[in-house]
């Protein structure tokens, strides 16, 4: 029978953890490690391929304000309210914000979760990215992200496109960076396209914009091949491996990460930023145009794309231009408007290319924060409640679900455990949560959501 745990036995060592490197960055594929080609061999035992439903997962890193952002307390004391209004919205009876206006006028489109419970109470991504509280036992291996485990499940929509994308700068603050496949093995870790720069994009010294350039291209992989040879591992390559060039190769990857071939007024309506700016240096960077990019992704057939937006752990600090402040709401003055205006722009552009009822959005962090503020240290950390905006998927939007008290700290109404959250996710891409499960290194299968956990009925 399918289990729900399987702890880690007491002295079992941490699984030894292989270094992904971005697709692009491949250097010497073929001789050694082939996560691509592991992966191609997953998907090849994946067995039928399903329709193309797909994710966009989006994490602020660090855990972003619920109280000043979609659940805002006015008739609460200065000290929990905050200096933010809330808005009226194009649904009667929701307000938000007064800083995301463009969110406000697209709420018949959206989804807001004010009652998250069960969050975990440091910076730790782990459970944005698979849903499993970090701290509860947990199988050998580790959990497996939402996008691995739904290329193992879903395996590519196209041979060209890798059914899981990740976006995801390098944050110098190790727990802020995703995590790894878990039990699934590295042949299902994400192609991450991002590192520090888009400077990591290279394939043998061919940057990203010149992979259209077949004759370099070829070039670049008969040096590739020579080396083989002399190795004597060329022989040894199989069908999948030949696959793994073919996917290289192909220009309809390159085409979705090339924004160049954008209508420059989309690109103007998402924003841009610089991905070299960091916040204050561990977090991530302020950059819409990823939105645009994870759009362009999954037009083109990737299943789920994750990356990382901004840096939402203030605590006071230094603000955009590296001076001192006490206050929390000079951050929260710079970030809203970009996040108002790119969240709002990757949502109408999938209304209005037709993939709302396909594509799902997802925005959370890793906790909420106090309802006091305090002047040291702004909201801290609170994992007593949390919130998450979604948005597409096929769902009923237009709505809000659950309630917190009069200062947001508890959750009065309808609490939302992560299990929940995560099985309408499941489910929005076509799988059962009820019955899928996963075999982990020991064989036993394992379920993908914690709690015999089923999706959200307000909203499938």
């Amino acid at each position: 029978m399918p289990t729900r745990d399987g702890p880690t036995a007491p002295g079992t060592p941490a699984p030894h953890r292989l270094p992904r490197r971005g697709f692009l960055r491949i250097g010497a594929l073929g001789l050694g490690g082939l996560t691509l080609h592991g992966l191609l061999r997953a998907e090849a035992e994946a067995g039928v391929k399903s329709s193309h439903k797909s994710v966009i997962l989006i994490y602020l890193v660090g855990g972003p304000p619920h109280q000043d952002m979609f659940d805002l307390k006015p008739d609460a004391p200065k000290e929990v309210a905050g200096p933010w209004k809330p808005t009226a919205t194009n649904v009667p009876g929701i307000t938000i914000c007064e800083a995301l206006p463009r969110l406000a006028q697209i709420m018949d489109k959206l989804v807001v979760v004010r009652s998250l419970v069960g969050n975990q109470a440091d910076h730790d991504a782990t459970q944005v990215y698979n849903g499993h509280h970090p701290r509860k036992p947990t199988p050998s291996g580790g959990w497996p992200q939402l996008g691995s485990a739904v290329a193992k499940l879903r395996g590519a929509v196209d041979p060209s496109v890798p059914p899981f994308v990740s976006l995801c700068y390098t944050c110098t603050h190790g727990p802020y960076n995703e995590p790894g496949p878990g039990f699934l093995g590295p042949a299902l870790a994400p192609f991450r396209v991002m590192g520090q720069t888009r400077d990591d994009m290279v394939l043998r010294g061919i940057a990203v914009d010149r992979l259209a350039d077949r004759r370099t291209l070829l070039r670049s992989f008969d040096d590739m091949r020579r080396d083989a040879d002399a190795s004597g591992t060329l022989k040894g390559m199989d069908a999948f491996t030949e696959q793994a060039f073919g996917l290289l190769t192909s220009s309809r990857m390159a085409e979705a990460l090339d924004l160049s071939r954008e209508s420059p007024k989309v690109v103007e309506r998402y924003g841009t930023g610089d991905p070299k700016v960091f916040m204050d240096g561990n977090g991530a960077p302020r950059v819409p145009q990823s939105l645009l990019m994870a759009r362009r992704l999954v037009e083109t057939g990737a299943r789920v794309v994750t990356l990382n937006y901004s840096k939402w752990d203030w605590h006071g600090g230094r603000n955009a231009e590296g001076r001192a402040d006490n206050s929390i709401f000079l951050r929260e003055a710079e970030d809203f408007p970009v996040f108002d205006r790119c969240v709002s722009a990757l949502v109408e552009d999938l209304h209005a290319r037709g993939l709302d009822r396909d594509c799902t959005v997802v925005v959370m962090g890793e906790f909420g924060r106090t309802p006091k503020i305090s002047a040291q240290v702004g909201r801290d950390h609170w994992p007593n409640v949390n919130c998450a905006l979604l948005a597409g998927g096929g769902m009923r939007t237009g709505q809000v679900i659950g309630a917190t008290d009069r200062i947001a700290g508890e959750a009065a109404a309808r609490p939302v455990t992560w299990g929940e959250l995560f099985a309408t996710l499941y489910h929005n891409l076509g799988i059962d949560p009820h019955r899928a499960t996963l075999p982990d290194l020991t064989g036993r299968p394992q379920y993908l959501v914690e709690d015999d956990a089923g999706p959200l009925p307000e909203l499938v």
